[in-house]
């Protein structure tokens, strides 16, 4: 049984393999944006951000966002607040005295809150109703920007033509384990998500950093059909709407229009963050993206069983680490262009460490995330 248990963990090891090395490829392939400046703003954009008990950061992040070297009267602001208990409304409020592009809505004025799973989605259809812009632009309100990431955006829609951009996203890095932890779990599936998208494959994206055309949103409907669904504003839409305009997405890749987050203050938030993106992994029409996560989550399951077995097999560790090494040496391949494109190289020292931890997480994960449940923003979700 054991032999039979290798044999298939070397066979899904090989195929991870091509994936990432594929992956890399693709990353290496992506030309990075060139903004010349020679072009005119003209896009008029709405940048739309839920926040929920978010008073602790708006001080500090929201200004990064207003204060775009782009002109003011091409762009506003809409902060939707879903139903905070602190004093979201009163610093938005202090804000708009400075800042007459700023805007607030009021979720509780339009839903209670028993309303549903997904009261991000409708928060954004909401303010994309109120929008004046003809694109729309989602980001947290976690999320620092860059002072031309909006001139960014203008530029490349221009020239490019699309009627969906996503956009890269990093965390901040503390400097601390779990801080570590998240960064580099974040930098791969942000370098996935740039060589995919890059490449024409999957439809992923990061709702931190993300556009879409406003008409286009409403041409697939909306969030009907993944309402339901307490995740998924960013890539149930991207897969919506990439079936509707095949070729019309793009990925801004340039360093200046990295949107910079916080991570997970401690392993219960992470946790249900990731079980969070997990949940929705069934709901992806886009099947080559459930494919993969497929094949990755059978092959880190394969190295915990393998892990297991280990105790009770002669030479079960040596060939469960001859498998570890060819892993890591893999994903160092690709985490090298995408650590230094987000300039992330010197947390790879930490990349090797974080391998067990990181195969037990994702085993984890991926099972609640299908049968389990979580907590987010103070509420049970499903």
């Amino acid at each position: 049984m054991y032999q039979v248990l290798l044999i298939s963990a070397i066979i899904l090891a090989i195929l991870y393999s091509l994936l990432i090395l594929l992956y890399r490829r693709w990353f290496l392939e992506l030309p990075k944006f060139q903004n010349d400046r020679e072009l005119e703003p003209i896009t008029q954009f709405s940048v739309i951000i839920p926040a929920r008990n978010e008073a602790e950061n708006i001080d500090q992040f929201l200004p990064s966002i207003l204060k775009q070297q782009y002109p003011a009267e091409l762009f506003e602001v809409i902060v939707i607040n879903d139903h905070s208990t602190d004093d979201t409304t009163q610093r938005i409020q202090a804000l708009q005295q400075t800042y007459s592009n700023l805007h607030l809505i009021e979720l509780s004025e339009h839903i209670d809150n028993s309303f549903t799973n997904a009261y991000k989605k409708k928060a954004i259809e909401i303010a994309v109703a109120q929008s004046k812009g003809d694109w729309i632009i989602t980001t947290d309100a976690d999320c620092r920007a860059t002072a031309d990431w909006l001139l960014l955006y203008d530029a490349f829609i221009q020239k490019e033509k699309p009627v969906f951009v996503a956009a890269p996203v990093m965390f901040f890095n503390e400097n601390n384990f779990i801080s570590l932890f998240q960064v580099l779990d974040f930098l791969s599936l942000q370098g996935i998500t740039a060589a995919a998208v890059g490449a024409g494959t999957h439809a992923m994206c990061n709702g931190a950093n993300l556009a879409y055309l406003k008409s286009a949103f409403y041409e697939v409907g909306q969030f009907s059909g993944i309402n339901h669904i307490a995740s998924g504003d960013d890539m149930l839409l991207m897969q919506k709407i990439k079936q509707r305009f095949p070729g019309k997405l793009g990925y801004l890749f340039h360093t200046n229009a990295i949107i910079k987050t916080a991570a997970m203050p401690d392993w219960k938030s992470f946790l249900n963050q990731r079980i969070r993106w997990a949940s929705k992994a069934d709901s992806y029409q886009d099947k080559s993206i459930f494919a993969v996560l497929l094949l990755v989550y059978l092959f880190n399951l394969s190295l915990v069983i393998l892990a297991i077995g280990g105790f009770f097999m002669a030479n079960g560790w040596s060939q469960l680490l001859w498998i570890l090494i060819m892993k890591t040496l893999v994903e160092l391949s690709f985490m090298l262009p995408v650590a230094k494109f987000f300039g992330g190289t010197n947390t790879l020292l930490w990349f090797p460490i974080m391998q067990p931890f990181h195969i037990l997480y994702t085993v984890i994960a991926g099972w609640l995330g299908k049968f389990g449940s979580y907590q987010w923003k103070g509420r049970k979700l499903q």
